[in-house]
């Protein structure tokens, strides 16, 4: 089973806290040994909007706002890496070739971004299509989808479950400016309509939940199910 994780900067690493992040790197290292085939990418969190609003406010241009972000998603990327077992490519990939090759291989795989424009949601969904993985999943502090953020909207209700479609025109109107925060970004849910990636969106602030949903498919997220999708052959072997 190939699965690649996007982990939120915000849920690894809020704090820099090294039991959260050992706590993570323990979670991938049980999942490669149970024989899954790990890509892990790492987002910015609230370390990347800090540096980024201070670039904003000293007149930094979109791009260049996309590269302080893409640099500290590679930090991070490498305390993930530093806290994991022998079988993690200690490199951190900056295209997806590089990606690809080590999950195809069986290494574990982390990265932060790749290019401005792209954010790690994109950059998670890319490498899932490229790798041809049975599953992606997005480790958030939000369990899942809502109508609305439920962290400003106490009305706002969680999907259970949503096409790739559906989801892009709930993402849709979100903005996507550098360090824009949402459970998943447009491109993401463009990029998971045209490969028919099987997608889940949960609460990764317990990693044990990413394991769960991973090895069985259990979790209290939002299920994005392409029509016709086949379940992950681990699920179905249970």
């Amino acid at each position: 089973m190939r699965v690649v994780i996007s982990v939120g900067g915000s849920v690894l690493a809020p704090d820099l806290a090294p039991e959260r992040i050992e706590a993570y790197a323990a979670a991938v290292d049980r999942l490669a040994r149970a024989g899954v085939d790990l890509g892990v990418v790492v987002g910015g969190g609230g370390v990347a909007r800090q540096y980024i609003g201070t670039a904003r406010a000293l007149g930094a241009d979109e791009v260049t706002l996309d590269q302080v972000g893409i640099d500290v998603t590679r930090i991070n990327a490498r305390l993930l890496i530093a806290a994991l077992d022998d079988g993690v490519d200690r490199r951190v990939p900056t295209d997806y070739e590089t990606a690809g090759d080590a999950v195809r291989r069986g290494d574990v795989c982390v990265m932060g971004g790749v290019a401005p424009g792209q954010t790690t949601d994109a950059v998670s969904a890319a490498l899932a299509e490229y790798v041809g993985a049975d599953l992606l999943v997005f480790a958030t502090s939000a369990d899942g989808v809502y109508t609305a953020d439920p962290n400003a909207d106490p009305d706002a209700e969680q999907y259970d479950r949503l096409t790739p479609g559906e989801l892009i025109d709930i993402v849709a109107p979100m903005s996507r400016d550098a360090g824009a925060s949402a459970p998943v970004d447009l491109l993401a849910a463009k990029l998971i309509e045209r490969a028919g990636l099987r997608s889940i969106v949960l609460d990764g602030t317990d990693p044990g939940r990413v394991e769960r949903a991973v090895e069985r498919g259990e979790h209290s997220g939002t299920d994005v199910v392409p029509e016709g999708a086949a379940e992950p052959p681990a699920w179905t072997q249970r």
